[in-house]
């Protein structure tokens, strides 16, 4: 056992069983041992979720990363949003390890995090907005791409007409959007 054994063991059962019900106990009986061996390899539950967190943001910057290479304007944000509510379907756990709160002595060794600042840059810059139309437009893109994927891994969207349908539809409004942004003089 190590610590990144543990750490991946524990973004596994979250998304079995849903990150807030993760603990230490759930973790060293997946590994069949007593819940103080775990202690050797992390400090505390608080040290075991911000590790899944790191885990889980790293995973989802790989995803984005790969989807958007090459890419600009609205085939990047298609393909950028596309990966991060894939990752959210696909691991829904980690994902909301991903939402908690970290001090930022947590953050000092986290390149993980400041990489998604820099994929969220890239894939705006084909839209060309100055700031802070560029924050706003960032903090539009993560409310939606967030609101939408998470409501619909918690089966919030139990109607006739299929998900993905909405999905490309609200795509192609931030498209409009983005392309669109009103820009102060």
């Amino acid at each position: 056992m190590s610590v990144q054994r543990v750490v991946a063991a524990a973004a596994e059962l979250a998304d079995e069983i849903g990150f807030e019900q993760l603990t230490l106990s759930a973790v060293a009986r997946r590994f069949g041992v007593k819940d103080p061996s775990l202690y050797v390899h992390v400090r505390n539950l608080r040290d075991l979720r911000v590790r899944v967190a790191l885990l889980a943001g790293g995973e989802l910057n790989d995803r984005i990363a790969e989807a958007i290479a090459g890419r600009a304007g609205r085939d990047a944000l298609f393909a950028f949003a596309d990966a991060y509510r894939g990752y959210v379907l696909d691991h829904p756990g980690r994902y909301a390890a991903t939402q908690i709160r970290m001090d930022p002595a947590d953050l000092a060794d986290a390149p993980e995090l400041r990489r998604s600042v820099d994929l969220v840059d890239a894939m705006l810059r084909g839209y060309g907005l100055p700031e802070p139309a560029h924050l706003d437009a960032a903090r539009l893109l993560r409310s939606t791409f967030h609101g939408f994927a998470t409501l619909e891994a918690a089966g919030g969207f139990a109607h006739s007409r299929p998900a993905a349908d909405t999905w490309r539809a609200v795509l192609d409004a931030l498209d409009r959007t983005l392309s669109n942004w009103p820009i102060p003089e």
